[in-house]
């Protein structure tokens, strides 16, 4: 069979693209509705949302490298089916839970740690699937479609969020995204794609050398090992932030759900501008440039975000505020398509899954650590005073990593195939 020229004629991208915007859009409704949760419905503290955030990454550091090893060896489609459909499962518990009474945050960390779980999976096998489904010149303009899809849901989802949190409650809010996982899983059976078999019959005893091989190609790879590292360091850094950006905007700031919601929304704005112009920027420039000039960028926003604080309360400070949010998400829509197609087109198929399991998994491990020390940064030294921390270690981050063989990374360099 021929491979497709381009991403219009491949209709099985086309569905993945259709499920993944469905789950995506659910999921920006859950991140504001869960933290709101924990903030105004169950009274708690910056400690509180770094726990419940750390919670749903604890499965990376448990199951992560194991998850890696299940999708090398098992056709990928049907695990992205059936994870979808236990985060179904799972996000529905919620509002079963506050309507029994029953929902603490003890229990809503629970929940989150079991969608985790699902999700840990779920995005070895997403990951590990588009390039089995996407020939390696399109990986690019894929994962910059996908991300195109992911802002917009990160523009409406969370402005969308806002208004539904304040008409039905958070609890119900979590609901949409339980029915945007469903749709996306009867959107993923209907993906026609010839998989290998896979090798599902490995002994078990092989685990441990197939999760020591996927660990020797990251952190042995001249370009893909300081490029993990410096992404290990970004996630510690952005849970920081994520822990005391919620209780900022809500205690400091004075903002309400709903106009939260739309500060999150210009993020999601800058996400698409920033995912839009990604290839022409990696092709120009360099993925490895990109990456580093995004994540310089990021640091500096999570900065103008803690600046707001210096404004009265009120337009003035939302504005700031916005405008951290709309670099945000500029520099993460320009950096992840060219950091994706990188790390895809620089590994083989036979390691894809322990290669996506491997480095998100210590992304994720760093979260569950850097997420409530973020929490209780923010209590003892105030909200504003952990943004800046987390920016200015993300510029320092950023500034070394210009002395890695990151800066030389570009598709088509002498670890990459010409795209």
């Amino acid at each position: 069979m021929t491979s497709p020229a381009t991403l219009r004629e491949s209709r099985g991208f086309a569905r993945l693209w259709t499920a993944s915007t469905a789950s995506a859009f659910g999921s920006y409704i859950t991140v504001l509705a869960i933290q709101v949760l924990v903030v105004d419905v169950l009274a708690g503290d910056a400690v509180d949302v770094g726990l419940v955030n750390a919670a749903r990454w604890v499965p990376y550091l448990l199951f992560g490298l194991l998850a890696g090893v299940l999708v090398d060896r098992v056709r990928r489609r049907p695990v992205l089916v059936a994870t979808d459909l236990l985060s179904a499962v799972a996000l529905s518990a919620i509002p079963v839970l506050s309507a029994t009474g029953s929902l603490t945050v003890g229990w809503l960390a629970g929940v989150m740690a079991v969608f985790g779980l699902c999700t840990v999976v779920g995005d070895a096998a997403f990951q590990s699937f588009v390039p089995r489904l996407v020939p390696t010149r399109l990986l690019g303009p894929a994962h910059a479609r996908l991300d195109q899809s992911d802002a917009v849901a990160q523009a409406s989802g969370p402005a969308v969020a806002g208004g539904l949190v304040q008409l039905l409650g958070a609890p119900l809010a979590v609901l949409v995204d339980a029915v945007s996982y469903l749709v996306s899983a009867v959107l993923l059976i209907t993906v026609k794609v010839d998989e290998p078999r896979g090798e599902s019959r490995r002994r078990v005893r092989d685990i441990g050398p197939e999760i020591r091989e996927g660990l020797r190609w990251i952190y042995r790879h001249a370009t893909l090992r300081p490029l993990a590292l410096s992404t290990h360091a970004w996630f510690a850094c952005s849970a920081v932030a994520g822990a005391v950006m919620t209780p900022f905007a809500l205690r400091t700031l004075h903002l309400s759900p709903a106009t939260l919601g739309l500060a999150l929304a210009v993020a999601g704005a800058g996400a698409l501008a920033g995912a839009s112009v990604a290839v022409r920027l990696g092709d120009r420039w360099g993925a490895g440039h990109v990456i580093i000039g995004a994540r310089l960028g990021t640091g500096a926003a999570w900065g103008l975000m803690a600046a707001s604080a210096l404004l009265v309360p009120g337009g003035g400070a939302w504005v700031v505020f916005a405008l951290g949010q709309l670099l945000l998400g500029l520099c993460m829509g320009a950096e992840n398509a060219n950091e994706m197609a990188y790390w895809q087109t620089a590994t083989p198929d036979r390691l894809q899954g322990r290669s996506n399991a491997t480095r998100r998994s210590a992304n994720r491990a760093v979260i569950v650590v850097a997420a409530p020390l973020g929490g209780l940064l923010g209590d003892a030294a105030g909200y504003g005073t952990a943004l800046v921390v987390a920016g200015a270690t993300l510029v320092v981050v950023a500034t070394v990593s210009l002395a890695t063989g990151v800066r030389r990374a570009r598709l088509g360099d002498e670890h990459t195939p010409d795209p």
